[in-house]
This record gives C-alpha cells, sequence and structure tokens, in this order.
C-alpha cells in the first residue's frame, strides 16, 4: 500500500494528496471524537429542535460549522496561538463564554411550553451560533491542536488546511444536524405533561457543566 497518493503527468510524479492514510485516519478520529461528544453546540441544536422545531433549529446548525471554519482559519494564520499565549484577552474570552452559556442555561431552564426556549426566552440564531465559536477557549485550544498536529510547520501546510478544513465543516455540520433532529424527533413525546420542564432543565444542567469544564481551561 502507498503511503500518499501520487499523480504522473510527462513522466515526472506529483502528490495529489499530502497525508497519509494513518494521519487522514487520525484526523477523521479526532474530528469524530470533537464534533459528535456532547457540548455547548450539539446541547442547543438539540434543545432548539425540540422546543422550536428542526427548521427554526437549523439557522444555529448552520451557523457552527460556518464559526468552525473561521475560527480554524484564524488559527492556522497564527492568530489563534497569539489570543491563546495573551493571559488577559484569554480570561476574557473564557469569562464572556463561561457568562453567555449560564445565561443561556438560565433561559431555558425555565421553558415549559413548546416554542417558549426558541421565543422570548431564548434568542440563539445564526449570529450567536457564529459567536458561540468564538467564546469558547476550549474551541481555541482543539483547533491550534488540528493546526499544530496536521499542518504547521508543513512544507505544503495549505494543501493540508484544504483537507483539514472540509472535513471539520463537513463533520461540524452532521453532528449538530443528527443532534437536532433527535430533538425534533422527541418534539411531540416531550409536549406531554412535565416532560419538556425536565428535559430543558437537563440540557441546562448540560450547558452549565460545559461552562463548568470551560472554567478549567
Amino acid at each position: 500500500m502507498f503511503d500518499y497518493l501520487y499523480r504522473y503527468c510527462n513522466g515526472h510524479q506529483f502528490k495529489v494528496c499530502p497525508m497519509n492514510w494513518q494521519e487522514f485516519t487520525a484526523l477523521l478520529v479526532l474530528a469524530t471524537a470533537m464534533s459528535f461528544s456532547p457540548g455547548p453546540n450539539t446541547t442547543l441544536s438539540t434543545a432548539l429542535a425540540a422546543n422550536g422545531g428542526l427548521p427554526r433549529a437549523m439557522r444555529f446548525v448552520w451557523a457552527v460549522p460556518v464559526g468552525w471554519s473561521l475560527l480554524l482559519a484564524l488559527c492556522a494564520a497564527g492568530i489563534g496561538a497569539l489570543v491563546v499565549a495573551a493571559p488577559s484577552l484569554r480570561w476574557f474570552i473564557m469569562a464572556f463564554g463561561i457568562a453567555f452559556l449560564l445565561w443561556l442555561a438560565s433561559k431555558l431552564s425555565g421553558s415549559r411550553a413548546l416554542g417558549q426556549a426558541d421565543g422570548a426566552q431564548l434568542r440563539v440564531g445564526f449570529k450567536q451560533g457564529v459567536m458561540l465559536q468564538f467564546l469558547n477557549i476550549k474551541a481555541w485550544l482543539l483547533a491550534l491542536t488540528l493546526v499544530a498536529n496536521f499542518i504547521a510547520g508543513q512544507p505544503d501546510a495549505l494543501q493540508r488546511y484544504a483537507i483539514v478544513a472540509p472535513v471539520m465543516l463537513v463533520y461540524a455540520f452532521t453532528s449538530n444536524f443528527l443532534y437536532a433532529l433527535a430533538g425534533a424527533v422527541l418534539r411531540h413525546w416531550l409536549a406531554q405533561g412535565q416532560r419538556l420542564l425536565w428535559f430543558n432543565r437537563a440540557m441546562a444542567a448540560l450547558l452549565a457543566l460545559t461552562a463548568w469544564w470551560m472554567a478549567g481551561a
């Protein structure tokens, strides 16, 4: 088995894929662990779809890969390292992100009726979804991990970025869409009795735990 994919043209050999299969497999494993494990994005995708329906949740679902792609681009350009290395800026991002998640948790925990959490109490759309990616200091650290392990210091860094970025974009969208789809499927079942209230409180608790997790960064 060849480690890399090559193309021949006029007797010359050109590398088509800058990653060998071991590196690409490692990228897919890391992308799966990062994207599908419970976190603020997947929690909000589920909660928004369960309360307001899948179409309304899709604004947030689309925002996640857009925000993550912008964050990865900044880290690949070297700005991410500057952000993490500056204590005051790092603490500002962390504090603002924790406060935002706790505010979302407080709004979500009191939602008793379908649509309430997606209406007056909890307004999370495309802009807020993009912003949330930049307010998670651990998202910066994860993006820097990707850059350090798969892009930085390589002679074909631009080609590698052209592989890493689409992979992460697809995984970010797919994971949040599946979580939102699960929330939408549960929507009518949650409408009975106090189920929605307890579901929203559980989602709020996950957001609060995420804020606590971010504080340990």
